[in-house]
């Protein structure tokens, strides 16, 4: 394969014309010529997990991302609320796969796939050969149609986005603080939820632990034990996938926290800080500071650039739908696995987008890649369904096993247990571990960190 580099004395900053030829394809070849190669896009539980498996596989495995880290999402929302830090939750792809010496790592964002000369490009013109191609980029939030609220309500799916939610959220204190305004100050204690899922329910269980208990001796102009902190539901209970009794117990012990929920009801509009709300005839006006997006996902772009090259169908949210060994129908040769496949050959609808989905759909592929190249196959993937849990708050939790069903102390413990053991790094681990350990002997969240201004210049100074 012929490579092609780049001159060494040209300026990357220079701006091209119309004129000018385009920049030439940069051929990243393979680290050892002849060997069968895999390359897999996106570092997150799918395409990590799969890498992992084939490490020891007579193959070259090529992982690219965006980022060159893998984030933990399950705590994502800990990060929001200031209980961890992004580095707890966050292991180096490099330092992961650093034994592996048959595994290669490129930051770089994949901006095409061409399926008959089977390479992927890159956003810099760089093109990486592949004989399989695993494709792992996950989801990203939906609006339902109103992109425009992603300014005024951020969802949560990076380090950024719950670095904003933690913005967002410590300056609204800081902001009822600096004001006497009656109004503004119960508008900034008031914060919405959309989405009750497990997400918005740990979001909504963390925000009223935070204000009722960790913040309320901290200030000295607000009551934050006064504030409002409202999760908003269009279905007729929380936690939809769970079993109806356990999904009532959360709703129970989000109540007891504080938490105001709503269900059956859709949120019409957000114009600032005005929300309106419809449960079912009645329309609802909210004045809320802080509006946090949990409910929705849809395809960030790569599903529907698989459709485009090789013709695959998708589903209402842009899920690739796959067949039965997670390949695409019309090229076998393509996988999707995570959140961005949509798997219906189990049960009556297709699989959720939760991390060991996702873990066991990367490990079955990456098995199956194995046999094939000894002209062997493997069942069809069947997803092994270990439970689902979600945490509400200290000592509250509803977990949903395939033999018990766990509300309270022993559930919380049981969502402790398994986040801690699926923690990438062992540093990770320990981190977490020390961490929760201190927030739970003195509630004290100790990430409550504000990195950007929070006032304009009319707004700064001390409260009048």
């Amino acid at each position: 394969m012929q490579t092609v580099q780049r001159s060494l004395d040209s300026d990357p900053t220079s701006q091209g014309t119309a004129s000018e030829a385009p920049a030439p394809t940069i051929e990243v070849p393979p680290v050892t010529p002849g060997k069968h190669q895999v390359v897999i896009i996106g570092g997150g539980f799918g395409g990590l997990y799969a890498a992992q498996q084939l490490g020891r596989a007579d193959v070259e495995v090529t992982l690219i991302d965006k980022r060159n880290f893998h984030l933990f999402q399950p705590l994502l929302y800990q990060v929001a609320m200031g209980g961890l830090s992004p580095g707890d939750i966050a292991s180096p792809l490099r330092a992961v796969l650093s034994a592996q010496k048959n595994t290669r790592v490129l930051m770089g964002e994949v901006t095409d796939v061409d399926p008959e000369r089977q390479l992927v490009t890159l956003n810099d013109g760089r093109t990486i050969p592949y004989d399989d191609l695993i494709v792992a980029t996950g989801m990203s939030h939906f609006y339902f149609g109103r992109d425009d609220w992603a300014d005024v309500a951020p969802g949560l799916k990076t380090v950024e986005d719950a670095l904003e939610m933690r913005r967002r959220i410590f300056a609204a204190f800081e902001k009822a603080e600096n004001t006497t305004d009656p109004e503004l100050k119960q508008s900034l204690l008031t914060f919405v939820i959309v989405g009750g899922g497990p997400t918005g329910v740990e979001l909504a269980g963390s925000l009223a632990e935070l204000a009722y208990h960790t913040l309320r001796n901290d200030f000295r102009h607000i009551d934050t034990t006064a504030s409002r902190i409202i999760l908003v539901e269009g279905m007729d209970r929380v936690l939809p996938p769970f079993p109806s009794d356990l999904s009532a117990r959360a709703q129970t012990d989000l109540e007891k926290l504080g938490v105001e929920v709503m269900t059956q009801a859709l949120v019409t509009d957000i114009q600032g800080h005005d929300i309106t709300l419809k449960q079912g005839d009645q329309i609802n006006h909210l004045k809320a500071g802080t509006v946090l997006w949990a409910a929705g996902v849809r395809d960030p772009g790569m599903g529907g650039l698989l459709a485009d090259r090789t013709g695959a169908e998708r589903d209402r949210s842009g899920r690739v739908m796959v067949s039965d060994d997670l390949s695409l129908p019309t090229h076998p040769n393509i996988f999707v696995v995570g959140d961005l496949a949509h798997f219906a050959h189990q049960g009556d609808r297709p699989l959720p987008g939760v991390a060991p989905v996702a873990m066991q759909e990367g490990k079955y592929v990456a098995r199956l890649i194995q046999k094939r190249l000894k002209d062997d196959t493997l069942p069809p993937f069947a997803y092994k369904d270990s439970g689902s849990l979600a945490v509400i708050g200290r000592h509250a939790a509803v977990v949903n096993l395939p033999w018990a069903k766990l509300t309270g102390f022993p559930a919380w413990f049981v969502w402790l247990f398994v986040h801690i053991f699926y923690l990438i790094e062992f540093d990770n681990k320990l981190m977490v571990m020390t961490q929760w350990g201190a927030n739970y002997l003195t509630r004290k969240q100790g990430s409550r960190l504000i990195t950007e201004k929070v006032f304009e210049k009319a707004e700064a100074g001390p409260p009048k």
